[in-house]
């Protein structure tokens, strides 16, 4: 059983969710769900992958969260040309003027600050992605074989545009797997674009405020680890994982369609992400219900489909709703 005070957290989340999403809706229209995933992926301690084109307004939400949530915002642009030092920093060679003595000063990059918006991070060589991946492993940097631990909390939110892949670097698998989210950003409803065109062409100027603290949401990301679990509902999360292996004991729909699928990490992300979206439903513990809600975010960067599933006109997500209409 949750402990009395992690119960009286429980309440405080929800009352908090409700402020923030109170409070960006002055500014951004829609998009629910992903605020609601960026704010489980921000308790949970992970990462994500947004996947969307161009003018979907993924720039001022990923701002406008920072702002409300009092962290630091830092935007990279991600370019062929970019270099690992242009985003975890660099060494300088600086001289006191008093004494003459020279010694190395560590100029950070933009990787220090609280959220970081990677754009297309699809167009940058291996090399740079690798030293974000690190970062985002070992909340830490390398420069000159010295250490330098990042402010928390430390959100990555990576962007890939899903329509232009001439002259990019697709992220290996073994990297998407270090996201635990990977979102799918579409386009707003017809009521929705109404309502963005208005707002935008209005020329008033939306100011938004601070509603949570930094030393808040470090609590609530601890509170997130003590959230019981159930067994049924860890064994649920377990199977549904395992059941993306195309192996002899998997359904046949998955041998055909899928080539490789999800590793534990996927399993342990499907449980952090129901225990973060029972607590910001104001639940002291998840169910099944939360596991399946989790499963696309965290399953469909994890999962290969095959030539038959080209062939057949099936993406990931297609497979995985087959795949938990059978196990619910």
């Amino acid at each position: 059983m949750p402990k009395k005070n992690d119960i009286k957290l429980v309440e405080q989340l929800r009352e908090t969710s409700s402020i923030i999403f109170s409070e960006l809706g002055k500014r951004i229209i829609g998009q629910r769900e992903i605020i609601d995933h960026i704010l489980i992926t921000l308790l949970c301690q992970g990462h994500a992958l947004i996947i969307g084109v161009p003018g979907l307004a993924k720039t001022l939400l990923i701002k406008s969260v920072a702002r409300i949530l009092d962290l630091e915002f830092s935007r990279i642009q991600f370019t062929p040309d970019l270099m690992p030092s242009d985003i975890t920093g660099t060494e300088i060679l600086e001289q006191d003027q008093g004494t003459g003595k020279r010694e190395f000063k560590f100029i950070q990059g933009p990787l220090f600050a609280n959220i970081i918006l990677a754009d297309e991070i699809n167009r940058t060589p291996p090399k740079t992605q690798s030293a974000l991946l690190e970062a985002m492993q070992e909340n830490r940097v390398t420069a000159a074989g010295i250490s330098h631990m990042l402010d928390e909390p430390f959100l990555v939110l990576a962007t890939q545009n899903p329509i232009e892949q001439e002259g990019t670097y697709p992220l290996p698998e073994a990297q998407l797997d270090r996201f635990m989210f990977s979102l799918n950003i579409n386009y707003p409803s017809r009521e929705e674009e109404i309502e963005i065109v208005k707002s935008t062409t209005a020329g008033n100027d939306v100011k938004l405020h601070a509603v949570v603290k930094k030393e808040d949401l470090l609590t609530f990301q601890s509170l997130v680890r003590r959230v019981p679990v159930a067994d049924n509902v860890v064994e649920y999360a377990v199977k549904l994982a395992a059941l993306t292996r195309p192996t002899d004991h998997a359904p046949k729909f998955i041998t055909d369609w899928l080539e490789w699928g999800a590793g534990p990490r996927a399993s342990q992300y499907l449980i952090l992400g129901a225990k973060a979206k029972a607590i910001l439903d104001g639940r002291p513990t998840p169910d099944i219900s939360d596991v399946v809600a989790m499963a696309k975010p965290v399953l469909r960067h994890r999962i290969i489909t095959s030539f038959n599933a080209e062939a057949d006109g099936v993406n990931a997500d297609q497979v995985l709703d087959r795949l938990i209409e059978g196990n619910v």
